[in-house]
């Protein structure tokens, strides 16, 4: 089986898991883009997951203009579309909060997060092809957490969920985790952000691939939008991961 059918299988299997899942509060909705967005993301696996590759970049879970919307892991709809080269039909999940639609590539909000992650590798690569020859971007859970009450509708993260609701959620992710890595057999697994880190580091041990992280891309980061990119760059050249 090629590592692009491994990582298919095993997104299909973990969807299945984590459509027996349930979240209490203060989680109202849950977006799973592994279903309704199966489309392209499976087109981004088999497009570019079929190599193995030296580093795969791993992030916390979807963005509500990102993944949520293309099934792509910080999947900022233009730079999915336009660079990476997937578009594909997207549909709705089951429960959908009116202040967070699922446009798919129709969406005209653009996810701050994924538009610079993406944007650095182009940057430094070029093509998506020089990019892929090597690295892979996935996401460790891929569900996306909603709390909508009178004052709007917000994203939860997932370090937010309660003991009892992520116990299972964690379990599931690491086996997947384990299995993304078996498949694609990277020297490297990179957290984008702590929580990205620390999962890997607990679902892998020591014996699995060297695990580093970069600093997340997020706007709600102080740091981050004080020139994420130059950053992530210095973190990765200090890894050397990158050469300087």
């Amino acid at each position: 089986m090629s590592p692009s059918e491994q990582l298919k299988s095993a997104a299909l299997r973990l969807r299945e898991r984590l459509d027996g899942l349930r979240f209490g509060a203060p989680v109202t909705h849950v977006y799973q883009p592994l279903d309704y967005a199966w489309e392209p993301h499976a087109q981004y696996l088999e497009k570019w997951g079929a190599t193995r590759k030296r580093v795969v970049f791993f992030g916390m879970n979807p963005g509500p203009f990102g993944m949520a919307q293309t099934g792509v892991p910080f999947g900022e709809i233009e730079m999915v579309r336009d660079w990476i080269g997937i578009e594909a039909p997207v549909g709705k999940p089951p429960v959908e909060h009116p202040k967070r639609p699922v446009d798919g590539f129709a969406c005209t909000r653009s996810e701050v997060s994924g538009r610079r992650l993406w944007g650095l590798f182009k940057e430094k690569f070029g093509t998506p092809e020089a990019f892929f020859r090597e690295h892979f971007v996935a996401n460790y859970i891929p569900l996306l957490f909603l709390q909508a009450d009178e004052k709007g509708c917000r994203n939860i993260a997932p370090d937010k969920l309660s003991a009892a609701d992520s116990a299972e959620l964690l379990a599931l992710c690491d086996e997947h985790l384990r299995a993304l890595v078996a498949a694609l057999e990277p020297e490297w697994v990179i957290g984008v952000g702590k929580f990205a880190e620390d999962r890997a580091r607990e679902a892998l041990g020591d014996s699995g691939p060297k695990i580093g992280t970069v600093l997340h891309p997020s706007p709600a980061s102080p740091v981050a939008n004080r020139g994420w990119a130059p950053q992530a760059t210095a973190q990765l050249e200090a890894l050397g991961i990158w050469c300087a």
